[in-house]
């Protein structure tokens, strides 16, 4: 019985070692690994104008707008896959074509004041072919309630 433990620890061991052997030779025997480097150079920049915009104060119910410009200051073409509100009262509207090195695009965010008093923080996430790939816009305003009508 000790004999057959012996003979299969010794059989396991010599399996696991020319196991290894072979891993390895074949990964010498591959060659070299080659990889694209794509540089940060080489890539699509934004540089906005501005990244905030305060609407400042306003009436609830009151849908206000602005227009974050941006100039893609990269080597490649810049291309916007996706915009995306925090909420539903912040709606973005971007470029769906992509945007040329040294040409100027813009982002349109509107935000509907409705059922939302008080200090009114809310962002804009890109996402973008661009190194990191997200950039995110913000807009802040004070929404005031409607003042009730005299009947």
């Amino acid at each position: 019985m000790k004999y057959i433990r012996i003979f299969f620890l010794l059989s396991l061991a010599i399996s696991t070692a020319i196991s290894c052997d072979s891993a390895s030779s074949k990964i010498k025997k591959s060659g070299t690994v080659t990889t694209d480097v794509v540089t940060a150079d080489d890539q699509p920049v934004f540089q906005f104008e501005s990244e905030e915009h305060d609407f400042g104060i306003i009436e609830e119910g009151t849908v206000v707008t602005h227009e974050f410009v941006f100039t893609n200051a990269g080597k490649a073409p810049l291309v916007i896959t996706s915009a995306q509100g925090s909420c539903g009262c912040t709606v973005p509207e971007y470029p769906r074509d992509p945007v040329m090195p040294g040409k100027k695009g813009v982002i349109k965010v509107s935000f509907d004041s409705s059922n939302r008093a008080g200090r009114q923080d809310k962002t804009v996430t890109l996402i973008a072919n661009t190194v990191p790939n997200t950039k995110i816009l913000k807009i802040t305003s004070e929404v005031v309630s409607k003042k009730p009508q005299n009947q």
